[in-house]
């Protein structure tokens, strides 16, 4: 797990949304600051990919698919869409060529959420995106523990006995994911 040993700076905002500065990864979440997300719901043969997160923040919850940040690379930030490439490639072992067709935006929800296993708080402005799997996904198991595929509406009526991740929690509540 290399990749959490890393010092990464992300971009800290205001709750407007406005990039004010960077923040390092590990502080922003130990000291809950307001920082850019990205959330990205992965669909298989018309079901949802869960994700059973292997994380330093939120360990065992369920995510809807996978979350990361943008980073400053260089002192610039990435677009979502090269940091969301770079998330795929580390945490699914998929490249562009595995999505059926590109991402597509469905909006953004901000939340803060203290993990009740750890230091750790996420405050976030999370853009959510969905894409289109052509293959079955094989998590890498240094991420995940493992997988579900799920229907919407299981999702939806609250039939999973899981702890979901509580930006889930709000992307069910406040966004259209189908």
């Amino acid at each position: 797990m290399k990749y959490y040993m890393e010092k990464l700076y992300l971009a800290q905002v205001d709750k407007n949304n406005a990039v004010i500065g960077q923040v390092e990864r590990w502080q922003a979440h130990e000291k809950g600051i307001l920082h850019r997300g990205f959330t990205v719901i992965l669909f298989y043969d018309n079901q949802i990919v869960l994700q059973h997160r292997r994380h330093p923040a939120f360990d065992k919850f369920w995510d809807m698919t996978f979350s990361s940040h943008p980073i400053y690379i260089n002192n610039v930030l990435q677009p979502d869409s090269a940091a969301i490439a770079d998330s795929l490639k580390r945490e699914w072992s998929i490249d562009e060529n595995g999505l059926d067709a590109g991402l597509k935006f469905l909006g953004k929800i901000y939340y803060k959420a203290k993990d009740p296993h750890s230091v750790y708080t996420e405050h976030e402005i999370d853009y959510i995106y969905l894409a289109e799997l052509k293959d079955k996904p094989r998590p890498n198991p240094e991420y995940a523990y493992s997988f579900e595929l799920v229907s919407k509406l299981e999702i939806e009526n609250r039939k999973l006995k899981i702890d979901l991740t509580p930006w889930v929690e709000k992307i069910i509540e406040g966004i259209d994911i189908l």
